[in-house]
Formats: C-alpha cells, structure tokens, sequence
C-alpha cells in the first residue's frame, strides 16, 4: 500500500535568501524529511506547485482536487502553506471521497532548522493509514475534520471549531 504526497509548497519548502532576508521557493525539500525521518512507508511524491497558500488560486485548488480524485492511491499526503491550508480541506473534503487525504504543513521554514515541519509530515503519513476516509489537516501531533478546524491567527495553532 503506497501513500500518495502531493507538494504544492507553503513555508514547508521555503527558503530564505541571507542576502535581502525574503523567503522564496527553490526546491522541495521532501525526499530529505522522508530519509532524515528514517521513512519506510512506500511513498509515491509529486510537486503540484510551489506557491504560498495567501497567492494560492480557486485553479490551484481544483487542480489538487483532480489529482486527488485521479490518484492510484487511497491514501494521500498534501503538504501545503497554513494560512489557508483549512479553506483548501474543505473544498477537498466536498468534492473528493472515498480517499483519506490528510493535508500538513510547517509554521517555521525546514531550512531554519527548528521547524516543526518533520514532526507534522511524520504524523501525517501516520494519521493518513489509520483514519478512515475523508479529509482531514494534521498539525502538531493532532489531527482535525477538514470542515471543523482553523488556524488561530493569534496563537499560531490550528483548533477546532465548536
């Protein structure tokens, strides 16, 4: 059973220019997480994109629906940018069924080396082959249903919502 990770980029695989301080995409910096985090889940990756979810488009998102709904697996990983990483599940959780797909992301840059992007994909890929199928956003060793979570602007943690 492979897991299927869909990249479409987010402060996951941003890196930061020491020259003018802005942050940018370069490359995906997934296949080091996966060998880092000792992985052994058969994974199948494909870049979707590399855009920050704040410039992340309705084709954008309908694209990642298609590829939800046209993946071989059953299982699928979305790395993605938190600041809109709950409207993307949503529209996900409407219009792909009958697949888990359990959406992450980092809040600090891999590349700064504190990030708490390795601890969110490792509970990803665990949380995308034991739930049951639907959508869902997993940060910080806690999983959300994709239609009742939210990212708290004031604390930086994802909640849910009553």
């Amino acid at each position: 059973m492979s897991i299927r990770i869909f990249i479409t980029g987010g402060t996951f695989d941003k890196e930061y220019n020491e020259l003018n301080g802005q942050l940018y995409f370069k490359d995906t910096h997934l296949h080091d997480l996966l060998e880092l985090g000792r992985n052994k889940t058969d994974v199948e990756i494909r870049t979707l994109m590399m855009v920050d979810s704040l410039e992340m488009t309705d084709e954008d998102r309908e694209l990642i629906v298609h590829q939800c709904n046209n993946a071989d697996e059953d299982k699928i990983v979305i790395t993605h940018g938190t600041d809109t990483m709950s409207e993307t599940a949503a529209i996900l959780a409407k219009k792909v069924k009958g697949k888990t797909v359990v959406l992450t992301g980092a809040m600090i840059p891999i590349k700064f080396g504190s990030s708490d992007g390795l601890f969110n994909l490792g509970s990803a890929l665990a949380f995308a082959q034991t739930l049951p199928p639907g959508v869902y956003v997993a940060m910080n060793g806690r999983y959300f249903n994709a239609l009742n979570v939210r990212k708290n602007k004031q604390t930086g943690m994802f909640e849910e919502i009553n």
